[in-house]
């Protein structure tokens, strides 16, 4: 089987490819990426010998490269990772969201309705998407599945949008599909700007720890290897025409979030209790900041026994020390170094 996962050398995408690659040695592995400023094939350099991968550096947004790529690797089975998902990037530069995530996926369904055959046996269309469609939570009560869509951000009406096409192209040409809405992830290889790998950053370098408005809006979150399992097991069994919910059974408070990882960075830093703390400074909130999410993942938990294999505590840790342990991995993206990677070593 041909599989092409997109935004394969981003923060999420490069460990569903890897997870795909060595636990599908039968089938061709196909990462797409456009290789934007959060696109890094070191993420991936330990598989760029494996036989079942092939990276393809392609843009979503140019139809004709799709229908090209489609017609020469007739992939059979598409899951859907690239994005623009910087909330903060979406609000200076919101039609740069609308191209990726609106147009890009729609030129996938169409390349996808060009060249699969009806019945669509072997043909599935993943695509990922995130909590934020759903908008805010008050302080109880969970999204589920059928919570209504209530976007805010560009970022969020951009990804809502991009459902309700993938929903549109399943009901309309019988695509099948499945579409995941997961809460915040974290974990190995995500991109410094993001809370949980910038404040590691800061804090070993001593800089400020900038915090939006009183730092209570509240987050799930979840680990980036249970998210790729979690994919995974979709891809595998779950049930087309549906929506799961993908979550980590784990709200916090972002000063609270932020608190426990200072002390988890003095300790591994040798540093004294309390020293990270100080570096936290409160900024001017940010226009149209959801008070709080929080995802019901209990449908993939009941149909298909999914549930996260690390506490937030274990998966926090495992995090630091992923990034401490690797400083010159941290040190080329800060820099922008990572970005000839691919000149370096895909072209001649």
């Amino acid at each position: 089987m041909n599989i092409l996962i997109t935004g394969g050398a981003g923060f999420i995408g490069s460990h569903v490819v890897r997870l795909f690659v060595n636990n599908r040695p039968e089938d061709r592995i196909f990462n797409l990426d456009a290789l934007t400023y959060a696109g890094n094939l070191e993420n991936l350099k330990d598989l760029e010998n494996a036989p079942n991968y092939q990276f393809l550096k392609a843009d979503i947004t140019q139809a004709e490269t799709l229908d090209a790529l489609f017609r020469e690797y007739k992939f059979e089975r598409v899951i859907h990772l690239a994005a623009e998902s910087h909330v903060d990037r979406s609000i200076k530069d919101p039609l740069a969201f609308v191209k990726t995530n609106v147009l890009g996926t729609v030129n996938l369904l169409n390349a996808c309705l060009k060249y699969w055959e009806t019945p669509y046996s072997d043909n599935l269309f993943y695509h990922i998407s995130t909590d934020e469609v759903y908008g805010s939570l008050g302080e109880s009560g969970l999204f589920t599945e059928t919570t209504a869509y209530d976007p805010n951000s560009p970022y969020s009406a951009s990804k809502a949008s991009s459902d309700h096409f993938v929903r549109a192209y399943g009901e309309t040409y019988r695509i099948p599909y499945i579409i995941s809405n997961c809460s915040n992830n974290y974990g190995p290889n995500q991109f410094p700007e993001k809370l949980i790998p910038l404040f590691i950053n800061n804090c070993i370098e001593n800089k400020e720890l900038p915090v939006y408005g009183d730092g209570n809006y509240t987050r799930d979150w979840l680990y980036v290897l249970d998210h790729a399992l979690a994919i995974e097991l979709l891809f595998e069994s779950g049930k087309t025409g549906e929506t799961y919910n993908i979550g980590g059974f784990n709200e916090w408070k972002n000063i609270d979030l932020v608190k426990l990882l200072c002390g988890i960075m003095d300790e591994k830093l040798n540093r004294p209790q309390g020293s990270s703390a100080k570096l936290i400074t409160y900024v001017k909130d940010r226009p149209g900041h959801d008070k709080r999410y929080a995802i019901d993942a209990s449908k993939i938990n009941q149909d298909l026994g999914w549930k996260p294999s690390v506490t937030f505590a274990e998966g926090l840790r495992l995090t630091v020390d992923w990034y401490l342990a690797n400083k010159q991995w941290l040190k080329r993206v800060t820099t922008g170094m990572y970005q000839d990677y691919y000149n370096d070593h895909y072209t001649q």
